[in-house]
């Protein structure tokens, strides 16, 4: 049991250096590991991964916030959104079949992974106007890239495209209990044209919000099973305070190099589930 319990809390690390860079929290990495590699039952699993982005986003979030990448007001203006689309996924579970909601999903991150490969080479987005609506909520904003070592300000634009597409994946997430990580990437990245730095590290503090609304719900349930989320939890800190540090020092370039086969991926996932269903 104690060999488990550490080979869970070093696979954690793993988990939130990853979510810490890429933005996905770190349940992308500790679902799979525990269900595949433990044998821990699914419910289990899923529990330990609420902490886990729970945990991400926490050891992250001082980091971010200090050096100020975070956009507290886009991500707390887009929370909105994905509340909204949680709360009428959970109503019309009954009305829509899941399996085409999989499928439209799946193309619109097949099409923002092509548009990020689009992109290039490109460290920050140039010629973004500010969309009257950013203007007014006072959504642009600035902070210091170091791994170019500049101050880099950037505009907000096409809100209500990127507020569609968090509604969207809030519908998703609550009508087939999935993340939304790189839904949240995707909408700030492709359709607001925002900095993927700031994409990232916002979708992270946004990940932590609604992780710590939903944890008292699984925690009833009974699915957080302390032995199991108790190294998941403190692995993952460990591993997202390193990942942020990481990420600060990398390029936008090399972060969107790691970001588009997961969200490849991702998408597949859900293609394979629609047909499944």
């Amino acid at each position: 049991m104690t060999a488990t319990v550490i080979e869970i809390f070093l696979i954690a690390i793993l988990a939130g250096v990853v979510g810490s860079v890429l933005g996905l929290g770190g349940g992308i990495v500790v679902t799979p590991a525990l269900t595949l590699l433990f044998g821990v039952d699914i419910n289990h699993a899923i529990g330990a991964s609420i902490i886990s982005v729970i945990a991400t986003s926490s050891g992250s979030a001082i980091a971010y916030l200090r050096d100020r990448i975070t956009n507290l007001r886009v991500g707390m203006f887009l929370e909105i959104a994905t509340t909204v689309g949680a709360i009428t996924g959970a109503f019309i579970g009954a009305l829509v079949a899941p399996k085409f909601l999989y499928f439209i999903f799946a193309l619109l991150l097949l099409y923002s992974a092509y548009a990020m490969v689009k992109k290039g080479k490109e460290e920050v987005p140039t010629n973004v106007p500010l969309h009257p609506v950013a203007e007014k909520l006072g959504l642009d904003g600035e902070y210091y890239d170091k791994a170019l070592g500049k101050t880099v300000s950037y505009n907000v634009d096409r809100v209500y495209e990127g507020f569609g597409v968090m509604y969207g994946a809030g519908v998703i997430s609550g009508l087939l209990g999935i993340g939304s990580g790189s839904f949240k990437v995707m909408a700030m990245d492709v359709f607001m044209k925002m900095p993927l730095k700031v994409s990232t590290a916002t979708s992270n503090f946004m990940m932590g919000v609604t992780a710590a609304a939903s944890a008292g719900i699984y925690l009833l349930r009974g699915d957080i099973i302390p032995i199991i989320s108790a190294p998941v939890a403190l692995g993952v800190l460990v591993g997202a305070t390193v990942g942020s540090r990481i990420m600060q020092r990398m390029k936008s370039k090399t972060i969107r190099k790691l970001f588009i086969p997961v969200m490849v991926y991702v998408a597949f996932q859900m293609i394979y589930q629609g047909w499944r269903g």
